[in-house]
């Protein structure tokens, strides 16, 4: 894997909308006063602020952005402003871009999908907090650690225990992200869900039938049994329901307990105020034990 040069002060971050429109656009211009004020100098996409129907731009129009940018020698990372829907759109031209031109892509949410290519195409990259959470959260120890990764630092993590842990120690590629979109990706050039990786999970507004549906999909296409490790992350405006025969964390649980690897819940990653960022595509250990959980980048 190609990790992207470090940032040094001065050098350009690039703030791109690769699939919807952001809805506060007051967000960017924030988000981007907060990463001058971390000494580089900030640039926003064409189609950065601007809306096309749901998107902001047409797939071309988005597309054009992340071509441009990352072709740009001057330009040393892309932070995308909004997830949203739209991402998949751009994954078979986008794929080969970064390959040629590996540099930080920095997203979250439907960006997911963006950081499969990335995996597929041999470059890390960074699930990390986007323009929202930048802006309104500009000293958060989140915030801090995602300039710091940035800089060159390597993350290690340690969290507080879990009733449904299952314990062990794993050691593997980190990858992941939101469950719907790399589930829909799983069994295609852009499945991450390959052998001895360490997975890791979140999502936003689904019921817990349709998160324990999507585990089914990646139980019965082989796709837990090839993982090292797995990270369950935030579930985040979920409507929890008894009837469905337990919480969200619970159905999961029911379904990876069987593979024997080490599994950790509530790490705080995913649509929440505590988003840890994390580098996808890097080596990590990750411990689970009775006093707690350990990811470390290698």
């Amino acid at each position: 894997m190609i990790t992207p040069a470090p940032l040094k002060e001065g050098d350009l971050v690039a703030i791109a909308s690769p699939a919807g429109a952001i809805r506060e656009p007051v967000l960017v211009e924030q988000a981007a006063q907060v990463l001058r004020s971390h000494g580089f100098a900030v640039e926003i996409a064409p189609h950065g602020l601007t809306r096309n129907g749901y998107y902001s731009g047409t797939a071309a129009e988005r597309l054009s952005d992340l071509a441009t940018l990352l072709t740009r020698e001057d330009v040393k990372a892309i932070l995308c402003s909004y997830g949203g829907y739209g991402c998949v759109h751009l994954l078979d031209d986008f794929a080969p871009l970064i390959a040629k031109h590996p540099k930080w892509i920095v997203g979250m949410s439907d960006c997911s999908a963006l950081h499969a290519a990335c995996l597929a195409s041999g470059v890390q990259s960074l699930h990390a907090p986007q323009c929202r959470h930048i802006a309104t959260q500009p000293t958060a120890c989140t915030t801090k650690q995602l300039i710091n990764i940035l800089k060159g630092e390597k993350p290690c993590y340690h969290i507080e225990p879990h009733p449904l842990n299952i314990k062990g120690e794993a050691r593997g590629m980190l990858a992941g992200g939101n469950l719907s979109v790399t589930a829909a990706l799983a069994g295609g050039r852009y499945d991450i869900f390959t052998k001895g990786r360490i997975i890791f999970i979140e999502d936003t507004g689904e019921l817990p039938y349709r998160v324990e549906r999507l585990m089914y999909q990646l139980k019965y296409s082989g796709a837990l049994e090839r993982i090292g490790g797995l990270i369950v992350g935030q579930f985040t405006d979920v409507k929890e329901h008894t009837g469905f025969g337990g919480t969200t964390y619970e159905l999961i649980h029911n379904i990876i307990k069987e593979y024997g690897i080490p599994v950790c819940f509530n790490f705080p990653v995913g649509h929440c105020n505590h988003n840890l960022p994390l580098i996808e595509g890097g080596e990590v250990t990750l411990s689970v034990t009775e006093a707690g959980v350990a990811l470390k980048q290698v």
